[in-house]
């Protein structure tokens, strides 16, 4: 599609420096109708204060302001955490998980106000390109893509020189030059990356955490919660039942007054560059204990092993943008097929930056003290066990003849 068959533009738009630049960017270059799209999912109030009226104001003819905060928690990071999805051992993909949703989001706004083309601001050298476009790919294949960053044409190469863009156009920004980290935040966590995290050397500074303490103004003492699931769904705190968007809220206070998940990060990108992030996802990191601490007690053997194989894959496809393909969809038929006596409570410490369980207890318990005693009883035949070893040994004790 040319510039001039682009009539009406919907961005996805968060207010912050790339899209509040890309916004009136679109205008001058394409000279057609731009509505900003914002996904609320759960990022603060402190950052969705006045951005109806700030895009307006940057050229936007419409803003449309979307709460998706249960569907983002339930349907979204509640299916990552049922599949136990964690990216390169430590990354629980807040930033990944939340793009398919925005754009899907975009893709139902284009429709309904007959939208020609969609665009996003991420950049040429990192994954949000990919989790965008493939999920408009998926579920508006004839919808123009639109992607700033990725054109000839675009001269805001850097954020030095959008900051001078904003100001030209009077754009009120939050950044400065002196300290420009790129931030996203969502009601599952917060990532850093830029500036001084550039440089792997440097540590993370005391400072830059916003959802968490440091650790080193952790308490002293510990705090306790109990977290009640339903076939692998977090559905309560402490006995009282809540929405997943309030239990997240929750466990993220709780969390971060703990200093708990926070990590730094030189993470593998889809597109074959290391980069450097320190993420702080305190909720998400008690649910996952949690989680796994329940898993632990209702799961045979065989089925958790295998679920952790295909939670290494869940990650990676949620990393990758693949959230609008069969595979995905097929997996989490699999997952849900795993969670059915995933039901129980977890009572979690938060203590010193760490989330641990404390205590788990589930009417499916596989769990047999007469069985894991050090009491031989008639439950096992301790005799029994040495022909089993001798066949299992068979080949090794061959081989080491």
């Amino acid at each position: 599609m040319s510039k001039k068959n682009v009539s009406r533009v919907v961005l996805a738009y968060s207010g912050g420096l790339d899209t509040s630049v890309i916004l009136p960017w679109l205008k001058d270059k394409y000279g057609c109708e731009v509505i900003a799209y914002v996904a609320d999912l759960g990022q603060g109030a402190d950052e969705l204060k006045g951005i109806e009226k700030k895009a307006l104001a940057s050229g936007a003819s419409k803003c449309v302001v979307d709460d998706l905060r249960r569907e983002f928690a339930e349907e979204y990071c509640f299916k990552m955490l049922a599949a136990g999805a964690v990216y390169e051992s430590v990354y629980m993909l807040g930033t990944s998980i939340a793009r398919p949703l925005i754009a899907r989001g975009q893709v139902d706004c284009a429709r309904k106000y007959h939208a020609d083309a969609v665009a996003h601001g991420a950049t040429g050298k990192g994954n949000d390109q990919v989790r965008f476009e493939l999920t408009f790919m998926a579920l508006a294949p004839k919808l123009t893509i639109i992607a700033p960053w990725k054109d000839p044409s675009f001269e805001l190469t850097s954020r030095e020189a959008a900051i001078d863009y904003a100001k030209a156009k009077g754009i009120p920004i939050a950044q400065s030059k002196k300290k420009i980290y790129s931030r996203d935040r969502n009601l599952w966590h917060i990532s850093h990356e830029g500036a001084d995290l550039e440089d792997p050397r440097n540590e993370p500074k005391d400072d830059l955490w916003v959802m968490s303490v440091p650790l080193s103004k952790a308490p002293n003492k510990p705090a306790y919660v109990r977290v009640d699931f339903r076939y692998g769904k977090p559905v309560g705190l402490d006995g009282v039942k809540l929405p997943g968007e309030k239990i997240i809220e929750k466990l993220n206070a709780l969390g971060g007054k703990h200093a708990v998940g926070q990590v730094d990060l030189v993470e593998n990108r889809l597109v074959g560059i290391k980069s450097r992030g320190a993420y702080e996802t305190p909720g998400g990191t008690i649910l996952y204990e949690a989680h796994r601490a329940l898993e632990s007690l209702t799961l045979d053997r065989d089925t958790l092993h295998y679920k952790q194989q295909v939670g290494l894959k869940y990650a990676e496809m949620v990393y990758n943008g693949q959230w609008f393909c069969p595979l995905r969809k097929a997996l989490d038929a699999f997952v849900a097929s795993t969670q059915k006596n995933v039901t129980g409570s977890v009572r979690m410490k938060c203590f010193k930056g760490r989330a641990t369980a404390a205590g788990v207890e589930s009417p499916n318990s596989l769990y047999s003290d007469k069985l894991a005693s050090f009491t031989m009883g008639q439950e096992y035949t301790p005799s029994d066990a040495t022909g089993f070893i001798k066949l299992f040994g068979l080949q090794m004790k061959g081989r080491g003849k």
